[in-house]
């Protein structure tokens, strides 16, 4: 079923990750994506770095340590939280903002700035969207992580601002079929689906997210996305 999320609030079990991301929403409210504000110029801020993140939260819902899409775990000075954090002993994903410092120990950590939280997509097979519509968007880019975990993507949603507190829009992914090439790789084929659900479409907002694949079988994966030019198809190579 489609869940709808008054937030950008992902979440996972550290052992049940394929169980647990069937299909998130987006709900393109401005109100509703959550995002912590922090300062930008000079100063402590100057050196500022955004990072694609695994961010663990303990047991008092606080973000303790993040590991970045490069690889680098950093501990939190100081730990932190935000509204959109709702569970315990979980794992977020979202873009962290922070300044990289050394402490007296040498010992790398992050001093956060901010965090916005990332949907996170696990491919699901196409029944499960029968009554799902692929209205367009414009597609921006898609990249492979470097830890080869996932791989992100980044849209352009027409939206505006609306009065029912229901009205929102949705994206999902399906899995279409798996193709067997001649040198016996496999590719994944994927399709983008995207509900507009009535949302006007005043103006753009750019919106991240990411698709899982340590669990996946194939070697490649394609995601074909319906754009107001026509089809995009990306392919690129996951293992």
């Amino acid at each position: 079923m489609l869940i709808p999320l008054k937030t950008f609030s992902m979440r996972y079990s550290k052992s049940k990750l394929p169980r647990v991301f069937l299909i998130f929403c987006f709900v393109l409210l401005l109100a509703a994506c959550e995002q912590d504000n922090y300062d930008k110029g000079e100063g402590t801020n100057s050196q500022m770095r955004a990072d694609f993140v695994e961010a663990h939260v303990n047991g008092d819902k606080r973000i303790d340590y993040v590991v970045t899409d490069d690889g680098d775990s950093l501990g939190t000075d100081p730990l932190f939280t935000t509204k959109a954090i709702e569970t315990a002993d979980t794992i977020y994903r979202g873009i962290l903002y922070y300044n990289k410092v050394k402490k007296n120990d040498g010992k790398n950590v992050a001093e956060v700035k901010g965090m916005s939280l990332v949907p996170t997509l696990v491919p699901v097979p196409p029944t499960v969207l029968e009554s799902m519509k692929q209205d367009p968007l414009s597609f921006e880019s898609i990249w492979l992580s470097r830890n080869k975990r996932f791989l992100n993507v980044s849209v352009i949603l027409k939206t505006g601002k609306v009065d029912e507190e229901d009205l929102y829009q949705t994206i999902a992914v399906a899995q279409d079929n798996v193709e067997e090439h001649d040198d016996g790789t496999k590719t994944l084929c994927c399709r983008l689906y995207h509900d507009q659900n009535n949302v006007p479409e005043y103006y753009s907002a750019q919106r991240y997210f990411s698709i899982p694949i340590r669990s996946l079988t194939a070697d490649s994966l394609r995601l074909t996305i319906k754009t107001y030019s026509g089809e995009t198809v990306k392919t690129l190579a996951i293992k």
